[in-house]
């Protein structure tokens, strides 16, 4: 009797460990293979009034030790006289990224105006938005706030 309710409870231990475990997976979203397709150059030609070409990839650095590399898209013009920078950094988890970004809201974030795209969001003094949704933070650079918002939704609308 007592090696049944031994052998039900480490199943049910089991059970809830595969359930969290697929539940904590589920929420955080995986980069895909290319983190720029978020923001195809169509959609920021179209957002942003100009014709764009395709974005130039490149890694963006680590904001602190041991947390992710993100991945810096650059979007400019062929007169060269608009860009935007889509810098975006797919977090372990929510929490993880939760925390980053109040971390760099400290730092890039005073005197910051809040913005409503993802979970939560600023425009910071240089007028860049600055965006977490779930686990994904990301950076965009090159636009009015306005325009910048508009795009940063279409982006979030994804996650």
């Amino acid at each position: 009797m007592k090696l049944m309710a031994r052998s039900s409870a480490l199943t049910l231990l089991g059970l809830l460990f595969v359930v969290t475990f697929f539940a904590q997976s589920a929420s955080a979203a995986s980069a895909p293979a290319d983190p720029c397709s978020l923001l195809p150059a169509a959609t920021v030609s179209g957002m942003l009034g100009d014709t764009y070409g395709a974005p130039q990839k490149s890694v963006a650095p680590r904001p602190f030790p041991n947390t992710v590399e993100g991945t810096d898209c650059h979007y400019a013009t062929s007169s060269g006289r608009h860009e935007l920078l889509f810098r975006v950094y797919f977090d372990h988890s929510v929490a993880e990224a939760t925390q980053l970004h109040a971390k760099l809201k400290m730092w890039f974030g005073a005197h910051s105006t809040p913005a409503t795209v993802g979970d939560e969001a600023y425009i910071d003094a240089n007028h860049a938005l600055h965006v977490r949704k779930g686990n994904v933070r990301f950076f965009l650079d090159g636009a009015d706030q306005n325009r910048l918002t508009a795009v940063g939704n279409a982006i979030a609308s994804q996650l």
